[in-house]
């Protein structure tokens, strides 16, 4: 039984990992990528693969599972998690030792950019230690909050973690969540401080914060430059004698053996395949003969369609059914927006580009949308901003595709009232990801929003500050504890809405980019939530329709108002832009009419005569405006659906 780790569009593939029954379960695998070569220094007469040797096929059998190691790096962003993993994959030969290995396994043209790591990424690695021959699976995980799914289902592959720390920063909001989401899997974690060789580099100071937030003896700590190589090869020391022998990775098989030409079957969607390659990770992909238990490699099964992959799926030999293992939950968008070509020439093209993009990057959801200003479009749903830029940097990039995208917006619930709704809408709660479905106040008992714990960590002298930000964006003080003398932690009940376009940046801004900040879900909680309407001489503009909580309606209409003002044409008729709750108007700008001077040929006489000709015009600009159509063009569109909001 196997467990399918991951998908590949171009050649149906499931990537495999740890092996033992006859039944597999589809984990994460991040895709194969990076080069590999043999080591040039001393150290590399003494491993057991030279990348001459590895150009044949490497008999697996030859690591039984208690010489089998599966971990993962985690950390904060920034913290060193890819720099660490290049001087591992020099260190056991796995790549040539030279100048150019700077994120070898970062592939992706965005994350070379930006310097993060997107995708999580697997390598195997061989290592000889005191006479004993080592198979090494490592996984590279991201960093950024919005990526933590990759983390979370990196962690359900291994037995243990490289706990990375920055000796300079200490201990960031996502290095407390990381360790958490390692301990509830109960992994051997192992820390590690890096970045000794800076200048203001402090890792006693770094040691006494793990000793005191995760209970971690201090002389557990490992220091380490994985910049300079410095100490590194005892973190491969310390993987080996601290971490217990691997059964799971990428696809896990929990008896038996693997090999080319076995028939399997998907307990998901009971379709049989035949297997027509195995191979393990290095970091590319390697063929060998067959895959044993305990083992990490890829499967290639003839799949058709990336849909046939779902991770968390189980694989069972043709004929031997098993109960289906427990798989994993699929990864739940947390920000939804509107994408549109900017041309709607380029729409065929731009669905093409969406659809190979998502095959690599299933926690992307799509709906079809279509708007009578921006044309036909889509609806996707991500992780988180961050998610929603790297995949529009892709798209970009990897596709040429130029698109609008509108402001993100996070799903609200609503708990209907009567049996004929709960009977229409099959369910007494609905999801709501599009303001223009949001359901009259009439029709519902409650409006939910979502609520995410948010954990933010800021030198002392920002508290004051910080707080009054937390306490603008309607959040719930729960906790806040001093982690050393200098350093506070505040744990934060926050609605999602208020967080997720530019909170991140005001607290960046408010501590002089010192603070950091993690979340993660925390359910629905029950909001007066109402649904504000942009009128345009009375017309209702679909697109610009927005949920907003009542206490802050004012604010949000008055800002949309001001903003489209200053981004509409002028006409011959005066325009009244208007935001309204119902029937009730909040805020109101005036776009005034371009006007004729018809006073121009009147040099003197009676006052009466002027005054006629001004209410002539008058009359016309009234009549004009009944009858007149205010058409958005798509750049006034493009400055009011902008995703950040002007403060």
């Amino acid at each position: 039984m196997w467990i399918l780790a991951g998908r590949s569009w171009w050649r149906g593939r499931a990537l495999a990992a740890g092996v033992t029954e006859a039944a597999c379960q589809v984990l994460p695998c991040p895709c194969p990528l990076g080069s590999f070569g043999a080591h040039t220094d001393s150290r590399a007469l003494d491993r057991l693969y030279t990348s001459a040797e590895r150009k044949e096929k490497v008999d697996m059998s030859r690591f039984p599972v208690e010489n089998i190691r599966n971990f993962s790096i985690i950390a904060h962003v920034d913290h060193g998690k890819s720099t660490l993993a290049d001087r591992l994959l020099e260190l056991t030969g796995t790549i040539d030792k030279t100048k150019n290995n700077k994120q070898v396994l970062d592939k992706l043209q965005v994350e070379r950019e930006r310097g993060i790591t997107v995708k999580a990424q697997t390598a195997s690695l061989f290592y000889n230690c005191e006479g004993k021959e080592y198979l090494l699976n490592l996984i590279d995980t991201p960093g950024h909050v919005d990526f933590s799914y990759e983390v979370s289902r990196s962690l359900s592959a291994c037995q243990g973690v490289l706990l990375v720390v920055d000796a300079n920063e200490g201990i960031q909001a996502q290095t407390v969540a990381n360790f958490f989401l390692a301990f509830e899997a109960q992994l051997s974690v192992i820390p590690v401080i890096n970045k000794i060789d800076l200048k203001n580099a402090d890792p006693a100071r770094v040691e006494k914060q793990i000793e005191k937030m995760f209970d971690i003896p201090s002389d557990e700590c490992i220091k380490i430059s994985a910049k300079l190589g410095t100490n590194v090869e005892s973190v491969l020391q310390a993987v080996i004698e601290r971490i217990p022998p691997g059964v799971i990775a990428n696809v896990a098989l929990f008896d038996g053996v693997v090999s080319k030409g076995d028939k399997i079957v998907s307990a998901h969607s009971q379709k049989a395949y035949e297997v027509s390659e195995v191979g393990v990770l290095n970091p590319n992909e390697k063929p060998t003969h067959k895959l044993y238990a305990g083992q990490v490699g890829y499967l290639i099964a003839g799949m058709k369609d990336v849909t046939e992959a779902q991770i968390g799926d189980t694989l069972y030999l043709h004929k031997q059914p098993v109960d289906p293992l427990p798989g994993f939950k699929s990864a739940k968008p947390m920000v939804f927006a509107g994408m549109y070509p900017v041309d709607q020439s380029e729409y065929n093209n731009l669905k093409s580009a969406i659809e190979k993009l998502t095959l690599n990057d299933s926690s992307v959801t799509v709906h079809r949308d279509s708007s009578l200003a921006l044309g036909a479009g889509w609806r996707l749903g991500f992780l988180g901003l961050l998610h929603m830029e790297v995949f529009n940097q892709r798209l970009e990039q990897e596709y040429n595709a130029s698109v609008i995208l509108t402001t993100p917006t996070v799903p609200y619930k609503a708990v209907l009232s009567s049996a004929k709704l709960i009977k229409e809408y099959r369910g007494k709660e609905i999801t709501i990801i599009s303001p223009a479905q949001f359901p009259d106040k009439s029709k519902v008992t409650e409006y939910l929003e979502p609520v995410v714990l948010g954990t933010i960590i800021t030198p002392d002298e920002y508290t004051g500050k910080i707080m009054t930000l937390c306490q603008t964006r309607r959040a719930i003080q729960k906790n806040m504890v001093f982690i050393d003398q200098n350093r506070v932690m505040f744990k934060y009940l926050f609605p999602l809405n208020e967080i997720v376009v530019d909170f991140y940046d005001s607290l960046k801004s408010l501590s002089s980019g010192y603070a950091s900040f993690d979340y993660e879900d925390a359910g629905y909680q029950t909001a007066e939530l109402v649904k504000m309407d942009i009128l345009l001489n009375g017309n209702i503009v679909e697109e610009l329709i927005t949920v907003v909580h009542k206490d802050k309606a004012y604010s949000v209409g008055k800002a949309i108002c001001e903003r489209l003002k200053d981004s509409l044409p002028r006409q011959l008729f005066e325009i009244a832009i208007q935001a309204a709750i119902g029937s009730k108007i909040i805020a109101r700008e005036t776009v005034k009419a371009y006007r004729k001077n018809v006073l121009a040929k009147c040099y003197g006489g009676d006052i009466t005569r002027k005054m006629k000709l001004l209410k002539r015009q008058a009359e016309g600009k009234k009549k004009m405006r009944k009858v007149g159509n205010v058409e958005i063009p798509k750049d006034a569109f493009i400055k009011v659906l902008k995703t950040q909001s002007d403060k």
